[in-house]
């Protein structure tokens, strides 16, 4: 069994789109582990965003996700769960996601693409243990 990260970022939650998110991921088939509403602060913003503290767009990057409160999910099932998830998502650029993905169905600039999710398996462990540090899997 695989599990991912997911966050459905400030836009998501203040456009009301998060039962719409999770119940795409749901339709899918794979299952909530966990979920927590959360203010991302700082100190958690830049170990999440750790690859990108020093590049120029950081400071935008951060003051985004916390802007306003996020949902973080933990997503379970088949081992590959990471590429399920990215894969409705769509890509990062709504204006390049074709329709049937998060982001190409409700994306409206790069900037502010409503959801992150992990690029791999060490990624997803690696950002599920900052979200949720008490959870076993």
């Amino acid at each position: 069994m695989g599990a991912t990260l997911v966050l459905c970022k400030p836009d998501a939650v203040e456009r009301g789109l998060v039962g719409e998110i999770l119940t795409r991921f749901e339709r899918k088939g794979l299952r909530i582990a966990a979920a927590r509403l959360l203010h991302v602060d700082a100190d958690l913003a830049a170990r999440h965003y750790a690859e990108h503290t020093h590049k120029p767009f950081y400071p935008e990057l951060r003051d985004f996700i916390g802007r306003s409160p996020a949902l973080a999910l933990v997503l379970e099932g088949p081992d590959d769960t990471y590429a399920i998830v990215r894969a409705l998502m769509g890509p990062t650029n709504p204006a390049a996601a074709p329709p049937g993905t998060i982001r190409g169905d409700f994306g409206l600039e790069v900037t502010e693409n409503l959801v992150h999710g992990s690029d791999g398996e060490a990624s997803a462990a690696r950002e599920i243990a900052l979200f949720f540090p008490d959870l076993e899997l």
